[in-house]
């Protein structure tokens, strides 16, 4: 039998998840859609929908993924009216609702398996598997220095380079953490730089690791972006084109003097643990590095009370909150 498990793409911003989306969407059983950003969003605000185990209520959860102003779910391209009858048939959880939706968009493409990419799921992980307990995660790891440095020339990326630091820096721990405590099968890490070195070997280890047969198409995703890439986001340009090595190092033109001694400073164990290079650079300013420090701080406080929240909060949950759609979600054995 072959896999049906979820897949989720996670890693730092700018560290190529899109690029590594499409050729997972290339692949001829796996459909991954643009971000539709639901799934965070819905998790936070199940209470507002009441208890999905009346008609009423499930329909009220899929109209506001279908209609919600923020939930993106447009991207999906598919019928909002029928999507929303097919949560209210569904089984009477929150997972099962945002797997409909996924589900619904890898059969617009007749495929059996779905997947989904958002680099800001690293912080949600545990969250992922309350909602998908059979979920695979992908973490694509890039050289800390590039994902600065491309951070920084984002219009939508409105923080300073402190920020950015401290963004590829939690993606890196975070990824430490889960893969500690995830189970076998359940986490795989690559990096970018191989991947677009080789991607036909890196490819075929991960299809390995999905449980999926290699498809030598996933080596031009570029086929798919068109389709599968939103026009306004710009920013992908680079996702039009083959695959390419051009854009690893190129932060040593694009990061000033004092912005490389910055990352080698506080990120130096990281990047030499994954085989990075550093420059040798002199130590960044104490005053920059206590910058990094104090942002590092306040991102952990705010998470710490989100994660007291929602402790105390699942007290307050009438039922479950698993999808019940795949095989492994329904208790049978997972195939690894």
């Amino acid at each position: 039998m072959q896999s049906d498990r979820p897949i989720f793409v996670i890693g730092c911003p700018r560290s190529g998840t899109t690029m590594l989306q499409l050729m997972l969407h290339s692949h001829a059983r796996i459909a991954v859609p643009p971000e539709t950003r639901f799934v965070v969003p819905g998790y936070y605000r199940r209470f507002s929908f009441g208890d999905l185990r009346q008609e009423a209520n499930r329909r009220r959860l899929g109209r506001w993924i279908a209609g919600g102003k923020d939930t993106k779910f447009k991207e999906l391209k598919l019928d909002a009216d029928r999507f929303v009858e097919d949560v209210v048939a569904g089984p009477p959880t929150l997972g099962s609702a945002f797997g409909i939706a996924f589900r619904s968009y890898a059969a617009r493409y007749g495929k059996p398996r779905w997947g989904d990419k958002r680099p800001s799921y690293y912080h949600h992980v545990d969250m992922l598997l309350r909602l998908f307990p059979d979920a695979q995660f992908v973490h694509l790891i890039r050289d800390g220095r590039d994902c600065v440095a491309s951070l920084k020339e984002m219009p939508w990326y409105t923080k300073d380079v402190f920020h950015a630091v401290n963004n590829w820096a939690e993606a890196i721990d975070f990824g430490r953490r889960h893969a500690r405590r995830l189970p076998a099968g359940s986490y795989y890490e690559l990096r970018y730089e191989n991947l677009t070195a080789d991607p036909e070997t890196e490819l075929s280890k991960l299809c390995a690791y999905l449980g999926e047969d290699y498809d030598p198409a996933m080596t031009e995703p570029y086929h798919v972006a068109r389709m599968a890439i939103p026009q306004h986001k710009v920013w992908h340009g680079n996702t039009h084109g083959e695959v390419t090595t051009a854009r690893s190092g190129s932060w040593r033109k694009r990061l000033e003097p004092w912005e490389i001694a910055l990352c080698e400073t506080v990120l130096a164990e990281r990047l030499t643990s994954l085989g990075y290079e550093l420059t040798g650079a002199p130590e960044a300013d104490k005053a920059h590095v206590a910058a990094v420090e104090a942002v590092a701080a306040k991102r952990r406080r705010a998470r710490r009370r989100q994660e007291v929240r929602d402790r105390i909060n699942r007290f307050r949950e009438s039922g479950p909150v698993a999808a019940q759609l795949t095989t492994g979600q329904l208790g049978e054995p997972v195939r690894v």
